[in-house]
């Protein structure tokens, strides 16, 4: 005896199998608070959702056409590469890890140099990709600072960095701690020359980029809400013995206590960052 348990009593469902098509996938976000976004709104909005006013985690691609007029830019040293010196082996080797990184993001290390325009102001622009090792300062990173600070001095031109890293990156060991010494000393020289040097600090800042030249710069921004420190708060509350007030390592608890100058929205970063050269470069 059959069963039809599973038979339609009425036929609703009237597409035909080739015409059905799936969702397009990255159409919509969901930020961290639960709100929703269509994507093509999200980009509109330089990727801060208009419902709460999270900062959606974007990359270099995405900061240049916000920052630069009409997203025109000539990127520079674009074919400094990262190599394993060390022969580094963790879960895997070191070389290994960059060639799938390399093939996954399109780029060729965690920080790409740029000049353009900025409101018509000219500028020298190093922004970090999060999505390469984290963001993490490696040779490569230094290397390419240095090459941007002294294209700066030639062209007598004002430099930003945007700032998102999880810190050294210990795949290059010594290597990537020697970074810190070489690019600060690369920005007294940018100092010495009169040049201004801004520090736009995204979520997440942390460990020696934070330790080094995150914090030396003439004006230093921040995204609202982004996480800045040295240390997580897991490691600094085990090491102290005590709770951590509320809100530690935010950019707004940071601003409270001196750290930060100005917390600057997504949607005003352009205008602000021009602002400022002007500004400072007239005086």
């Amino acid at each position: 005896m059959a069963f039809d348990w599973f038979r339609r009593k009425e036929k609703n469902i009237t597409t035909s199998t080739e015409d059905k098509k799936d969702v397009p996938k990255g159409l919509w976000h969901q930020t961290p608070t639960g709100k929703i976004i269509e994507h093509e709104e999200l980009k509109a909005n330089n990727y801060v959702s208009p419902e709460d006013g999270f900062h959606v985690r974007i990359g270099s691609n995405e900061f240049y056409s916000i920052l630069f007029d009409d997203n025109k830019y000539t990127e520079l040293d674009a074919n400094v590469e990262s190599v394993d010196m060390l022969n580094f082996k963790d879960t895997k080797a070191y070389s290994d890890r960059l060639k799938e990184v390399k093939a996954k993001t399109k780029l060729n290390d965690s920080i790409r140099n740029a000049v353009g325009k900025v409101n018509g102001t000219e500028m020298v622009v190093s922004c970090m990709d999060f999505a390469f090792i984290g963001g993490s300062l490696g040779s490569v990173m230094g290397e390419k600072i240095r090459r941007a600070v002294d294209y700066c001095i030639a062209n007598k031109l004002p430099y930003m960095i945007i700032c998102q890293s999880g810190g050294a990156r210990m795949q290059e060991a010594t290597y990537s701690l020697m970074q810190l010494a070489k690019v600060q000393s690369k920005l007294a020289q940018l100092s010495e020359a009169g040049l201004l040097y801004i520090a736009y600090l995204c979520d997440p800042t942390f460990g020696g980029i934070t330790a080094s030249f995150a914090m030396t710069a003439d004006i230093i921004m921040a995204e609202p809400g982004a996480l800045i420190g040295f240390a997580g708060p897991r490691v600094i509350r085990e090491t102290i013995g005590k709770d951590l007030p509320e809100g530690f390592q935010t950019s707004e608890f940071l601003q409270e206590k001196g750290f930060v100058d100005f917390i600057v929205k997504r949607t005003d970063m352009k205008q602000k960052v021009s602002q400022t050269v002007n500004l400072l470069t007239n005086a």
